[in-house]
């Protein structure tokens, strides 16, 4: 060990490096008179007081910002005022560019999810198809809610699903009193769409949190409103008999079809990548077995149907179209019909109509680029925002937007952002386009999660009333039904609004959802399990036990629900009266800790994922190396670690470390060095072998 130097050079200088300096500390000057009058003496005092060693270089806990609070987005440019003639003109230019830039990738983006519509059509629609054609399993109020889910999700569009029951009722294959149940499912499963927005920003936790609460802010009220209206609607039918009074009482006449604003700016595009036949699905739904083997990619987009009269043969005189019409020749009986054939005239300009791809590998082709193109076109559209929304301008909007009325017109504030998303929704004619718009602009912290849900709400009944535009369109034989069910939606999302939202008390949505972007900003796997378990597994569960019967259903579900709300009660017992409880039931520590932490289970797929995060070979480094200077992010990729940084070592267990710069003595310096460098040494060897062992 170096012998100490004197004292007038190890004293420290705590107002700069150490918190909590204290005003008794010496200074240089009182250090070289202490160092003279000791001089004299054998040995040389040297005090080091306890608020000065190396244990204070650690950084304490500071106060914790609330996550939920908007980011400010302030300007980091040049000010307006400061530039000259050509800056201000280049400015401008740049401005009408970001425009222009964030116009065309937001077209991109709503083209892209067309294409994935279609796409999860052609993957999934046949079998969406037979789960409608299946009428018995339908009469279950339950299993009706769980296939308009599961059928929505395949389709990606409630509209698709809701013309199918719309059809299914017109020709009595479903009466309107099992159809309500479908239509609360397709209204649960049109909410994926805007979730799946929402993973696509991931890589920043704070982004993250914002945006999967905003989106799944309209999963939590759709479910919550089929689990208190469901129960209600099966035991007193108030929609069905509400409906159909409305609908017997004003004589409503066909329409016009409901304007399709935003599919004639999309169509010339989308059309020139895929085209389908919809009727296909409608046909199986309908239990037509010659619709089986049809493709669902339309090839021919110009035909000529032409209707003759032929004399054809039957088996006998019965058959006959009319008597007059009626003859035999031998043993032939004849008679004359209209036939009617078809005949191809032009086919359809889109990719793969000449590719005699079969309708699975069309399908997984297109989601695979239809999820990369919303994928980039999201992250284009979140940087452009987050350069063009700076300054008076990010002020302006987020005043516009989340500022309430004065008093005491507060109130209003929320129900004019209900018609303004009902508004929004009738124009772009998809509830899923606008929800999904909206999403990154709830991440990047332009809206609120409480203006947004006002916002979700009143898409949900935008898309209502264009289903009641195109019910009014339907033909004379259908416009009862398709009318019915129209409004049967709208009145399920008004009753909807009605329970969750007037009252402040009574908004849990905006609470859950919040809960659960804090869950999965921490653990990021977890909005995937959510997605996943949510919206395809416990669907698919309630299905399966439905085709067993009722009792199986009845038997395995009511535990699992009683469960479920033992556990609610127990939780609000622990948050609200814990003294009621039994100091065991205090809190979940008499559990084991994978049943009431997401901790082991972190661990768990961090351990399954682990091949992920060990060092690359020289191939990966390169490519990760070429992939780092093409997104010009300065380090390496999250998925590498490959040129792991000294501070990346020294953060591996959490302490992070203050630079030793705390000592002004060049040779103290010189040896805090060595010991941060040696304890760096130390973490990195542990965190390898620990990489290792996985």
């Amino acid at each position: 060990m170096a012998p100490w130097p004197e004292l007038e050079n190890a004293q420290p200088n705590p107002n700069k490096y150490i918190e909590g300096a204290t005003s008794h500390q010496s200074t240089p000057a009182k250090g070289k008179e202490t160092g003279k009058n000791d001089s004299s003496g054998p040995t040389a005092k040297i005090e080091l007081l306890p608020s000065y060693s190396t244990v204070t270089l650690i950084e304490e806990p500071t106060d914790v910002e609330d996550p939920w609070d908007l980011p400010a987005l302030q300007d980091s440019g040049i000010k307006w005022s400061e530039r000259d003639t050509k800056g201000k003109i280049l400015c401008v230019f740049q401005g009408i560019g970001k425009f222009i830039l964030l116009l065309g990738f937001l077209y991109l983006f709503v083209c892209s999810l067309d294409v994935l519509s279609s796409a999860f059509q052609l993957v999934g629609g046949k079998m969406a198809g037979q789960f409608f054609s299946n009428n018995s399993i339908m009469s279950n109020p339950v299993a009706g809610l769980v296939i308009g889910v599961l059928v929505t999700v395949m389709v990606q569009s409630s509209s698709t699903s809701s013309s199918i029951i719309v059809s299914m009722v017109a020709s009595s294959l479903l009466t309107v009193r099992a159809a309500i149940p479908i239509i609360m499912g397709a209204n649960i499963g049109t909410s994926i769409t805007n979730t799946i927005v929402a993973l696509m920003q991931a890589g920043d936790r704070s982004e993250f949190r914002r945006a999967f609460a905003g989106a799944t802010v309209h999963d939590f009220f759709n479910w919550l409103s089929v689990l208190v209206l469901l129960p209600l609607e099966a035991a007193t039918h108030y929609l069905e008999i509400l409906t159909n009074l409305v609908v017997d009482t004003f004589h409503f006449q066909n329409g016009e079809d409901a304007p399709a604003l935003l599919k004639v700016i999309t169509d010339p595009f989308t059309k020139l990548i895929i085209q389908l036949d919809k009727k296909v699905i409608h046909q199986i739904a309908m239990n037509d077995e010659s619709a089986q083997n049809k493709s669902l990619i339309k090839i021919w987009c110009k035909t000529f149907t032409n209707t003759t009269q032929m004399n054809v043969t039957v088996p006998s005189p019965e058959n006959c179209t009319s008597p007059s019409l009626c003859w035999t020749d031998g043993i032939y009986t004849w008679t004359i019909k209209n036939v009617t054939y078809k005949e191809n005239i032009a086919k359809c300009q889109h990719i793969f109509v000449n590719f005699n791809l079969p309708d699975l590998a069309v399908g997984i082709i297109l989601l695979i680029v239809s999820l990369m193109v919303l994928c980039g076109c999201l992250i284009m559209i979140v940087k452009l925002l987050g350069s063009v929304l700076k300054g008076q301008v990010a002020v302006v909007i987020k005043k516009t937007i989340n500022t309430d009325f004065p008093f005491p017109f507060a109130w209003v504030t929320g129900y004019l952002a209900i018609l303004v998303g009902a508004g929004m929704t009738f124009i772009v004619q998809s509830s899923s386009v606008f929800t999904s718009a909206m999403t990154p602009l709830i991440g990047i912290g332009v809206i609120t999660i409480e203006r947004a849900y006002p916002l979700t709400l009143g898409s949900n009944i935008g898309t209502t009333t264009t289903a009641i535009l195109a019910a009014l369109a339907s033909p004379g034989n259908t416009l009862k039904s398709s009318l019915q069910i129209a409004l049967c939606h709208f009145f399920f999302n008004i009753s909807g609004i009605l329970l969750w939202y007037p009252i402040p008390f009574t908004r849990l949505p905006i609470r859950l959802a919040k809960g659960l972007g804090n869950i999965s900003a921490k653990y990021r796997w977890f909005a995937v399990f959510y997605l996943i378990f949510f919206f395809f597994l416990t669907p698919l569960t309630v299905f399966g036990l439905s085709l067993a019967g009722w009792p199986v259903l009845v038997g395995v579900g009511v535990p699992i629900i009683l469960l479920l709300l033992l556990v609610v009660c127990l939780r609000l017992l622990q948050s609200r009266c814990p003294s009621v409880l039994p100091i065991k039931l205090r809190n979940w520590n008499f559990l084991p800790l994978w049943m009431h932490s997401l901790k082991p289970w972190d661990n768990l797929i961090t351990s399954a994922t682990g091949c992920c995060q060990q060092r690359c070979c020289c191939c990966c480094r390169v490519c990760c190396r070429v992939c780092c200077l093409m997104c010009g992010c300065g380090k390496c990729c999250r998925c590498s670690k490959c040129c792991e940084d000294l501070e990346e070592v020294q953060e591996v267990q959490g302490v992070p470390m203050k630079a030793p710069e705390a000592f002004e003595n060049a040779v103290m310096n010189i040896e805090a060095q060595d010991e941060v460098k040696a304890h760096a040494d130390v973490l990195g060897t542990k965190a390898i072998c620990n990489s290792t062992a996985f």
